[in-house]
Formats: C-alpha cells, structure tokens, sequence
C-alpha cells in the first residue's frame, strides 16, 4: 500500500535532515493516514484517508 490519501491523493514530502554541522541527509515527512470505514458510492469501504480530510468532513463515516 501507498502513503498516500486515497480521497485527497496528499502523499509523503522529501526533504533534508541537516545536522548541527550541516550534513545533509534525505528525510520525509508522510502524511497522518488513518483507516477509515467509510461510505464510498454507497458501499461500505475501508480506506486509507489522511486526518485533514476527517477533521474537513470529507469522509462520510459508517454509522
């Protein structure tokens, strides 16, 4: 599975870690995903959606 929402399509970001004295690593930041059971096309689905889409509503969750 990927890293990423599933509903939005947000996915990990690239970056550098930098030490005190200054070397210079990759790093990335991923994405707070949750599994959900939501309601997808009037099925009950899980997915991975991210937390910016459950606090905004964007996921109708299953009673």
């Amino acid at each position: 599975m990927s890293k990423t929402c599933e509903l939005c399509g947000r996915g990990p970001v690239f970056g550098h870690r930098v030490s005190h004295a200054h070397n210079v690593t990759n790093r990335r930041w991923n994405v707070n995903l949750q599994s959900v059971r939501a309601i997808v096309k009037g099925a009950n689905k899980r997915i991975k959606v991210c937390t910016a889409c459950i606090k905004n509503g964007k996921v109708q969750k299953v009673a």
